[in-house]
């Protein structure tokens, strides 16, 4: 059963179709990868999905709910949080600083940042993003300024605060952009262990195919804003308009 359904979607930016005819269905405790050259219309996608951009004509469902219309926090209480290419983090604060911040967010709505007197007199709060960064192995780091970490941490802690929140998709704008390949390791370890622990449907842009056939269980394929197939990770591996549009003899 999908949890997200994209049917028809399109859009337009003056001449240039960035989406044309876009169908997808994610199906419920799965990962679904969204592959493609540069300009294929991924990131595109992934913007229409969390509000940031209306399409121009089609439909976006999630839950049994339109998405569209609504405004990205809205989306985000419907249970739906994105991890962004690059990490999306209060740089200034501290790793529990940063945690407490969605945590309010998910219970009050608009939080702001001058609460934190109050906040931390929350305890059941701070338990929660405790055990959040338990999870996630960042409770030894709970007190260090969020500039101060490695570009792995900082990916580690986005997660982190997309989880709290308890979603029922979260979206991966590629999750191991700019990583060591010690960084990327842990990081498909992490999302392994998220999906195997918590069930949670993923869906993923990524350009690391190592990372993609590692955590994929369908791809789709973008080529000019366009869906050009969906498979399964080893059929994609093999499939000759997919070596021609993206992979390349050389990488499959």
């Amino acid at each position: 059963m999908a949890i997200l359904s994209v049917k028809g979607v399109n859009k337009r930016f003056g001449g240039l179709q960035a989406l044309g005819d876009v169908n997808l269905d994610v199906a419920e405790n799965t990962c679904h990868a969204i592959i493609g050259p540069n300009g294929a219309g991924k990131s595109t996608l992934l913007n229409v999905l969390v509000g940031k951009l209306i399409p121009d004509s089609g439909s976006v469902v999630f839950d049994g709910q339109s998405v569209l219309g609504r405004k990205p926090h809205e989306i985000n209480q419907m249970g739906i949080s994105r991890v962004f290419q690059t990490p999306e983090i209060f740089a200034d604060l501290t790793v529990m600083e940063n945690m407490l911040i969605p945590c309010f967010a998910k219970r009050d709505g608009a939080f702001r940042l001058h609460a934190f007197e109050a906040v931390r007199r929350e305890s059941d709060m701070i338990e929660r993003a405790e055990a959040m960064l338990d999870e996630v192995n960042m409770l030894d780091k709970r007190e260090m300024t969020a500039s101060s970490m490695s570009r792995g941490d900082k990916r580690r802690l986005e997660m982190a605060m997309c989880l709290v929140q308890e979603p029922r998709l979260l979206l991966l704008d590629e999750p191991t952009a700019g990583m060591a390949r010690a960084d990327t390791e842990n990081t498909i370890e992490l999302l392994k262990t998220i999906r195997r622990d918590r069930g949670l449907t993923m869906a993923i842009i990524e350009h690391d195919m190592n990372v993609v056939f590692s955590l994929a269980e369908r791809i789709t394929v973008l080529a000019q804003g366009t869906p050009l197939v969906e498979d399964t990770p080893e059929n994609i591996k093999g499939h000759p308009k997919v070596r021609e549009a993206y992979l390349g003899e050389a990488q499959v």
